[in-house]
């Protein structure tokens, strides 16, 4: 049987010359698609029409093959289809219900798809009539409401958000969707948070509902008044929250288990054999292989909750057992499948399961570890497209949490002790860490790691300028919270300058080909600031004077990577061109790490010469410092403990802009209410009448 005739819903051939038959809801598409209201004949044709099986392909096909004559011709015929299924929402047979709402979504699928190849083809007008499109989408709504917060079936709530989801998603940019008009006037942000509070429908429904509200929130946002964005920001509900923080967190330990299991796979039999063999040459293509799709749709989520709602930041903090963040009670698996729509959600399963281990190097976890643990596989490869946009929304995410005076009391809390095994790229110069013995320590130290981890393995010719000034950034931000409240965190801070320096010798390197994209003196400048910092306020926040010691002596023994950036921008700042300001403020910056070689060279070369020692130990040197700090002269800098909060607007609007559109594309392509199969919905209400 040919595409076309299953799409015509074809029953059989009754002889090589008869035409095949068709099935009768196809039949009775056919009547609505002909001039003549198809109730004229048959008072009972809506009623009849609503208990038969929806054939959606035929129908969605229908309404795009029509032309624009026919569809004005058709107009009136399809605002009743519209109208009655509405009503049938109505309906106490859940079988009409069912067949309304798989029609609703074809209608909508259909007359978009329509619009994309006709000019001026107005879809409220066709769906509705502009007279009535304001009522019938208040009783839309109304009714989807009604469904989603009533005690009926789990499959129809499920089939509703299924539809939002449908709505939402029909044009490639949500902005542009005229009919999300009507859902902001008719909000139905009360229904999504009564599911997120409630475990039951939580675990059935919660993915969907997150999904949902994350793309709501992003219509229109910077055009006008969202309703949906101003009730994110006042929710103060602890259990609707917690909720939607269980969801996220949910769907993002299945991200890192999956990750986990497919590096577990490589790590075994053939693979590991060949790796050996050859050393580690193709560790890193290899490597690629590891790669689980991401989940954009459950971290934009996430970032609104984090970036609108300063009341969730507590929900991020909220230390559970490694089994999973509440004991919920196993909830019976809906007999309609209810796969979640994005790209790796979570198993329903793992929504209600309360025997779900974390990780066995955790006693306790939360949300914030697991998203770190996210952040440190997304973050490792950063060449697909799809990956990078990960990474730098967990940056973003990560630079609000790192403004936030909550989350950095609790980031930096020294009573609230965590074990962090973050995940780390294969690299040929090191072998890939099984560390078991990992540390328990304030979680801002996991936090640093990562932003090091990044530093250390993200040095390449395509270089992704804008995660590196990300990460810097987050790093100072840290650095002026424990400075403001002189927190002396014990952390091992030679690694983060060891790699701030080899950043700065991977510019140095690469000058010419990074300068013909991007501004490297600014990247330069943030990290040079950075041991400004460390050099005017560290006695406020480091651990110990040891550590003040060490970090004169990293400055010294690398003094010939600062000597060739201070020549670097020098040359460049004296000669015009366009990066001769940004150049100069380099050179400005350097000014006391320059007078730390200067002032410490010649004294350890007189220490070595007095003592005859053609190469001092670190000891020696750091005795030659301490003992010459009282001579030093530096000068105060301004503003090194000041930072530009973070905005979305403007900055970062069209980088939301796309992220969103390929976030509903994705939700799009996998809303098929096929996947909803038709068979099992009939069967479930087939004893109703």
């Amino acid at each position: 049987m040919s595409q076309m005739e299953k799409k015509a819903g074809l029953l059989r051939r009754t002889s090589s010359s008869k035409k095949p038959l068709k099935e009768k809801v196809v039949l009775m598409y056919d009547e609505i698609f002909s001039k003549e209201d198809p109730a004229k004949n048959n008072p009972r044709f809506w009623d009849e029409l609503f208990l038969m099986k929806v054939n959606l392909e035929y129908l969605e096909s229908k309404l795009e093959s029509v032309d624009g004559e026919e569809v004005q011709r058709i107009q009136d015929n399809i605002n009743s289809l519209f109208h009655h299924c509405i009503q049938a929402l109505g309906e106490e047979h859940q079988i009409k219900v069912v067949n309304a709402l798989q029609t609703l979504c074809a209608l909508f699928r259909g007359v978009h798809q329509k619009n994309k190849s006709a000019s001026g083809f107005d879809i409220i007008n066709v769906l509705m009539g502009f007279d009535k499109a304001e009522q019938r989408m208040k009783d839309l709504m109304e009714r989807l409401d009604s469904l989603l917060c009533g005690d009926g079936s789990e499959s129809l709530k499920s089939l509703c958000l299924k539809l939002l989801l449908c709505l939402v998603t029909v044009t490639d940019n949500i902005s542009q969707n005229t009919i999300l008009e009507y859902v902001m006037i008719n909000s139905i942000f009360e229904a999504i948070l009564q599911i997120l509070s409630d475990v039951s429908s939580r675990g059935q429904h919660g993915y969907d509902a997150v999904v949902l509200l994350a793309l709501l929130v992003n219509y229109r946002k910077y055009e006008s008044v969202n309703p949906y964005i101003v009730k994110l920001s006042i929710v103060d509900d602890e259990p609707t929250l917690d909720g939607m923080g269980m969801v996220v967190h949910q769907a993002l330990t299945e991200y890192n288990r999956q990750y986990k299991d497919k590096e577990e796979e490589n790590q075994g039999g053939f693979f590991s054999t060949l790796t050996s063999m050859v050393g580690s040459m193709f560790i890193a293509d290899a490597d690629e292989k590891l790669s689980v799709q991401t989940n954009e749709a459950i971290l934009l989520a996430l970032y609104e909750a984090v970036h609108l709602n300063r009341n969730f930041i507590t929900v991020l903090a909220q230390s559970h057992p490694e089994i999973d963040i509440a004991a919920t009670p196993a909830t019976p698996t809906p007999t309609t499948p209810t796969t979640p729509l994005g790209t790796t959600p979570p198993s329903l399963d793992m929504m209600s399961n309360p025997e779900l281990p974390l990780d066995p190097n955790l006693q306790t976890s939360n949300l914030l570890i697991t998203f770190l643990k996210y952040a440190s596989i997304v973050m490792q490869d950063t060449k697909d497209e799809h990956r990078l946009n990960s990474a730098r929304l967990c940056l973003i995410i990560l630079t609000c949490i790192a403004e936030d005076q909550y989350a950095d009391a609790f980031l930096h809390d020294d009573n609230i002790n965590f074990r962090v095994n973050l995940h780390k790229m294969p690299m040929r110069h090191r072998k890939k860490a099984v560390d078991k013995n990992i540390p328990s320590r304030p979680l801002v130290c996991a936090v640093l790691d990562l932003m090091v981890e990044f530093i250390v393995t993200h040095m390449m010719k395509d270089f992704p300028m804008d995660l590196y000034l990300r990460c810097v950034q987050i790093i100072h931000k840290l650095l002026c919270y424990q400075k403001k409240c002189r927190i002396r965190l014990h952390y091992t801070w030679r690694e983060l300058w060891s790699a701030l320096i080899n950043l700065l010798k991977f510019l140095l390197s690469n000058e010419t080909t990074l300068l013909a994209k991007h501004n490297i003196f600014h990247l330069a400048l943030l990290v040079v600031n950075l041991f400004n910092m460390f050099i005017t306020y560290g006695d406020t926040f480091l651990p110990t004077s040891n550590s003040y010691d060490e970090l004169y002596y990293e400055i010294v023994r690398m003094h010939q990577v600062f000597d060739n950036l201070n020549c670097m921008v020098l040359r460049v700042s004296t000669n015009t061109g366009q990066w001769k300001e940004a150049a100069s403020k380099v050179t400005h910056a350097l000014v006391n790490v320059r007078a730390i070689i200067n002032h410490f060279n010649p004294k350890i070369e007189s220490y070595a010469a007095v003592n005859h020692i053609s190469q001092l130990s670190e000891e020696q040197v750091l005795e030659v410092v301490r003992s010459n700090y009282d001579t030093l002269t530096l000068k105060l800098q301004d503003g090194l403990d000041q930072f530009e909060r973070y905005s979305e607007q403007p900055k970062e609007a069209a980088f939301f802009k796309e992220l969103v559109r390929s976030i509903s594309l994705n939700v799009r392509k996998n809303v098929s209410l096929n996947t909803l199969s038709q068979d099992v919905l009939l069967k479930e209400f087939s004893t109703i009448s």
